[in-house]
């Protein structure tokens, strides 16, 4: 596994590092978001829709309904929250199997799934204070064509 590192000096930031890294990425991929509540990860969700064509003002966080699907983009983007849960199961939280497999789909909270995705890509975002973050995308095998 290997690891990239980034510093967000602003939300504009880390949206740009996302929007980048969503240029190179397949249909199927599964992204796994953590870090504290308030680092970022809606944000670089929101960075992850502008990247893939889908309007980043559409992303909100969907904590109480746990999954949203945005279309309209070069592939659909799935984001599931999964805070208000102590375990999950992507299978048994309503996340269309068949759209997942067309799409993106960017997971916070992931340290609340009883089992990880195969394959998936690990980013973890750590607030540093004053809007600053760093970002680290750890991923298995090889990296998109078109990295942040």
């Amino acid at each position: 596994m290997s690891a990239r590192a980034f510093t967000s000096n602003s939300e504009a930031d880390t949206r740009a590092i996302a929007s980048r890294l969503a240029a190179g990425l397949a249909p199927g991929v599964v992204l796994l978001l953590s870090g504290d509540l308030g680092a970022g990860k809606t944000v670089f969700v929101r960075g992850l829709a502008e990247g893939l064509g889908i309007m980043a003002d559409q992303v909100t966080s969907p904590t109480f309904t746990l999954v949203h699907e945005y279309r309209g983009g070069r592939l659909p983007l799935i984001h599931v929250d999964l805070y208000r849960l102590d375990r999950a199961d992507l299978d048994d939280i309503g996340l269309d199997q068949d759209l997942a497999g067309t799409g993106v789909t960017a997971v916070e909270w992931p340290e609340r799934l009883i089992r990880r995705h195969a394959g998936a890509v690990a980013i973890h975002l750590t607030d540093l204070g004053a809007n600053r973050r760093t970002v680290t995308v750890e991923q298995s095998g090889g990296w998109p064509q078109t990295s942040p």
